[in-house]
């Protein structure tokens, strides 16, 4: 409240109070440049040789001299050391080791830095091991992409060369992290081809397995031929634009359904109507499906006399597709074709029956369903229902095998194969339409080719019987965004199984042993206790290198009823790297929990590694392994649009930081250019990049320098050891800024703490202009440049002004390590300090929380604002003001700030900027005819919010009557070559009153 810190009320303001200071003046050179050379040095001027600009290569060699000066490599392991019960744990989803750093990982390396730096400074142990992910299909496609003869090796040939990519791809990454200044062990950074990370991985596998959350089946899955491998539903990409060679083709009648034989009995032709996009998937045709509850037509062709079955809702869009005109004879269910059966069309003498299906729809098609189990998931649960063939007749490079006949063997599906089976359908004279359909396709995120659905053997997770347990640990997680945790659990919901054996040899084995002649696999306790032995001692190259004998003990084929190890063979497939990067947290993470406080990654990770992670972890040990989820957004350019090198709007981190080869078109930026970026944008959504962005970043940091050089600057000749005035003793403008400073403190915490740190920036712009640069360097210019060195006025802003350095400082010194260095290496005291990252957080005391001083201030404030708007333009200096209040809570506010010594500047006066101020409780008899009058209220908010008071007040601006002083330049002297009276008691040495 505000009587607990106002100064002793003086008399009335006096009509001869006179305060002055230098309204907005510039900086300190152009402050110089106008002032009477007689009196320059006289005038205290900051001084500093911090640096207001870093022009070209400067920043980055400035930043690379600060990285080495102040320990950076140095200070996770520091940390690390510290005696506390505290930590945060933020575990680093593995990058993909195959190919150089990107803006991408600039965008997530930095965010999680800046958070980790965070909860260092606030005194947590930081647990950061960097990781990558090593294994896979791209590595393996980059590897041999440098080889001649590639399709010749051997698989160790091909594990030593990918391997050898990989590493490689680490050393680039791992340099560029660490020039972008991010903290973390990387004396000890994991990789998934580690033989202690694989071993912990096939640990997670087994105890899945034991519990029966892992299965071998034969079923459709996501295949790649391009690839020849399977893959998992968050390996897909759809390409909105692929174009399909559609078919409408004919299913003749060869049986009619019991309840229509009166309405097909024979006497002319009768077939089913199918509409497909992929007609390679017919020779592998066991069914027609229906929806059992929807209407079906039986219609008759007028040109032809055909009678065609179909939706009812489907009869007028089709007969327009197939240009020809349809008479509906009859209507029925679809439980009415039940026990109809059909000639397949291009197979003789293959039955195709009517089956009920709940997956067809009416939206496009006929409402007919072709039902090719091996190349469905729907259609393969239809096909185990009713007990039909699923053979494949697709291998695994997408070629039809020799099964499916010599016109197709040998052909590709997607290809010449697909052209051959539409041209057997024509000369079936199963063919009614061929047409390019236009739709969205998955393809295969790694070749960028389509993919295809093929039954193969795999192993498989049966997330349908992990996933609700998933669902309820997860809804424990906090989730940032809080929307993403409900697209995390729509993506488990819909989630049945997951797929991840890879038929690749780039990864880590499936410990699987196949009996030679039955095909029945052998994996136990035994066989993988003896695994992991080997791999934790050898790695998983051991699979490959050691004979079964070697791998396989007798004891174990014992237990599993077997008789000789030689009948076992190994097992070729290896598990999906998203299982790979799913278990890190096996591995990385410490403590009997081995849970994470964070794991921050892209949205497209929600069906990925977050996913991966939890389900192993819940299927292991039914906890997740994160305790929160931070989900940013892609980068994209500037306009919104994806990055390409066609486009020309890639943004290279090393181009940023260092320039490109022409520095006026890529300028060399600095690393913390790059982390501002990161941290103002909305990271939320869609991040955007570019040179707009990125000029606006350096000007954001421009601005954030010089107002750091002011304070550093006015600090020259103080030490805040022997030199700082107590709160109590300050001016109330001083206690008021203290109260800011405790304010902005807090917010700036609790923004750090929600990962908000676009926020964290706005905050910060907001308090160093509106609070710091516009208001309050703006009225202490006079008290630091013109009072004598040691007066406590002067004492007492430079005290703000250290503590406002060191919280600003500290503040931003997340989002900007290297800037924050770089000013502790300027400060004029603490010359041996330890640096901003190992003295701790924001120190903003809570006794400098005084609500109620708000009011004088913001009072001051309110009329200041009515004056300078009366006088639009001008130099508020060469005006003097009158302010008249009646007697009461405002008044006595004003009074407070008013209280003046001899010959020194009030406080009222001060915050209005001009050179004389006067308080009235009631307007002169002698005011001016043509004076100006300002008029306003101001409401009075205290104990607790309530409103105490509405005080009107009038501002009456009037022409300065005095001279302008040639040293201080207010116009409080007799004479303009003659310095005022607090001049002259200044150069008399009399300025300590």
């Amino acid at each position: 409240m505000f009587w607990a810190w106002r100064a002793p009320a003086l008399a009335r303001a006096r009509a001869g109070a006179r305060g002055a200071l230098w309204a907005r003046a510039g900086t300190a050179s152009e402050a110089s440049s106008r002032q009477d050379p007689q009196y320059r040095d006289t005038v205290l001027l900051p001084r500093s040789r911090f640096p207001a600009l870093l022009p070209g290569r400067m920043q980055p060699e400035t930043e690379m001299e600060t990285q080495q000066k102040c320990g950076f490599l140095d200070l996770y392991s520091w940390q690390r050391q510290r005696k506390t019960k505290q930590e945060f744990c933020l575990h680093d989803g593995p990058p993909y080791a195959n190919g150089d750093p990107h803006v991408g990982h600039a965008l997530n390396k930095i965010l999680k830095d800046i958070a980790n730096r965070f909860h260092m400074m606030r005194g947590y142990k930081v647990h950061y091991i960097p990781g990558w992910d090593c294994h896979g299909l791209p590595i393996e496609l980059k590897a041999l992409s440098e080889v001649k003869g590639a399709e010749n090796l051997s698989p160790m040939e091909i594990r030593q060369r990918a391997r050898e990519f990989a590493e490689r791809a680490i050393e680039k990454q791992k340099s560029a992290f660490i020039r972008w200044g991010i903290m973390a062990d990387w004396a000890n950074c994991y990789r998934t081809f580690d033989p202690k990370y694989e071993a912990n991985q096939l640990r997670v596998f087994y105890k899945m397995y034991d519990k029966g959350f892992i299965y071998q089946d034969y079923k459709p899955v996501f295949w790649s031929p391009s690839a020849k491998t399977a893959l998992a539903e968050a390996e897909l990409e759809y390409n909105e634009q692929h174009v399909s060679r559609s078919v409408y083709l004919k299913f003749p009648i060869i049986k009619s359904p019991p309840k229509l034989t009166s309405v097909i009995d024979g006497s002319s032709p009768a077939s089913v109507l199918v509409w497909t996009t992929q007609p390679w998937t017919v020779p592998a045709n066991q069914a027609v499906c229906y929806m059992p509850e929807s209407a079906y037509s039986i219609v008759k062709c007028t040109t032809t006399g055909e009678h065609f079955i179909l939706a009812a809702d489907r009869v007028e869009s089709m007969a327009a597709i197939l240009d020809t005109q349809f008479e509906v004879v009859s209507t029925c269910k679809g439980v009415d074709l039940a026990d109809g059966s059909c000639a397949h069309p291009t197979v003789p003498g293959r039955v195709s029956p009517l089956l009920p299906a709940n997956h067809v729809t009416m939206t496009k098609g006929t409402g007919l369903v072709h039902t090719a189990p091996a190349h469905g998931m729907e259609d393969y649960s239809v096909a185990s229902h009713h007990q039909l063939p699923t053979d494949s007749l697709v291998d695994e490079g997408g070629f039809f095998t020799q099964a499916a006949g010599p016109k197709l063997h040998n052909k590709n599906v997607l290809e010449e194969g697909n052209e051959t089976v539409i041209q057997m359908l024509q000369a079936a004279g199963s063919l009614l339409k061929e047409e390019k359909y236009v739709h969205s396709y998955p393809y295969d995120w790694r070749t960028k080719k389509p993919i295809i659905i093929r039954a193969s053997k795999q192993w498989f997770v049966n997330t349908a019987d992990v996933k609700a347990t998933a669902q309820e640990v997860l809804k424990k997680v906090k989730v940032i965004p809080t929307s993403a945790l409900n697209r995390m659990l729509e993506m488990l919901d819909r989630r049945t199984f997951w797929c991840i054996s890879r038929q690749r040899c780039w990864g880590v084995p499936i410990p699987v042993f196949y009996q030679k002649n039955t095909g029945e696999c052998l994996l136990n306790s035994e066989t993988i206790a003896g695994i992991i032995k080997i791999v934790e001692e050898q790695g998983t190259d051991a699979w490959w290198t050691l004979p079964v004998e070697q791998l396989l003990s007798k004891e174990a084929v014992a237990k599993a009823g077997g008789h000789d190890v030689l009948d076992y063979v190994k097992g070729q497939d290896v598990l999906d790297i998203w299982f790979d990067s799913g278990t890190s947290w096996a591995h990385v993470l410490e403590g009997a929990e081995q849970r994470a406080d964070t794991y921050l990654e892209g949205k497209d990770q929600l069906g990925g590694w977050f996913q991966s992670s939890l389900l192993t972890s819940v299927a292991a040990r039914k906890k997740a392994p994160y305790k929160t989820l931070v989900v940013h957004g892609f980068t994209l350019g500037e306009k919104g649009e994806k990055m390409s090198k066609s486009i020309g709007n890639v943004v290279d981190p090393d181009v940023v930081i260092n320039g490109g080869e022409d520095h006026t078109k890529d300028p060399p930026y600095g690393a913390d250019v790059l982390r501002w970026w990161v941290a103002e944008s909305n990271v939320f959504t869609e991040v955007l990049v570019g040179p707009v962005v990125l000029n606006a970043a350096r000007d954001d940091i421009n601005k954030l320098r010089n107002t750091l050089r002011f304070m550093l600057g006015n600090m020259a000749d103080f030490n805040p050891e022997t030199d700082s005035i107590p709160a109590a003793d300050m001016y109330i403008v001083d206690q008021y800024m203290l109260h800011l400073l405790q304010d902005y403190g807090s917010k700036v915490t609790e923004a750090y703490k929600e990962y908000d740190y676009s926020k964290v920036v706005r905050l910060l712009q907001a308090f160093c202009s509106r609070n710091l640069s516009n208001f309050y360097f703006t009225i202490i210019k006079d008290r630091l440049y013109c009072e004598e060195e040691k007066n406590p006025k002067r004492r007492s802003c430079q005290t703000v002004l250290a503590q406002a350095l060191d919280v600003v400082v500290r503040s931003f010194a997340p989002i900007l390590p290297h800037l924050a260095e770089e000013v502790f290496q300027y400060l004029p005291y603490k010359k041996d300090t330890e640096g901003v990252f190992r003295t701790g957080w924001i120190n903003a005391s809570s006794a400098w929380k005084k609500p109620g001083i708000e009011e004088a201030v913001e009072g001051a404030c309110a009329m200041r604002d009515s004056f300078l708007g009366s006088i639009s333009g001008k130099n508020s200096l060469e005006y003097e003001v009158v302010i008249v209040i009646e007697p009461g809570l405002l008044f006595e506010l004003m009074e407070a700030l008013q209280a003046e010594e001899t010959s020194s500047v009030s406080q009222l006066n001060e915050i209005m900027t001009a050179s004389q101020t006067t308080l009235l409780s009631e307007l002169p008899k002698e005011t001016p005819t043509d004076a100006n009058i300002i008029k306003g209220t101001f409401l009075i908010n205290l104990e607790g919010g309530d409103i105490r008071e509405e005080s009107s007040y009038k501002v009456i601006a009037l022409p300065i009557a005095k001279a302008r002083c040639p040293r201080c330049r207010r116009y409080t002297s007799d004479s303009s070559s003659t310095p005022c009276p607090r001049c002259l008691n200044v150069l008399a040495g009399k300025g300590r009153t």
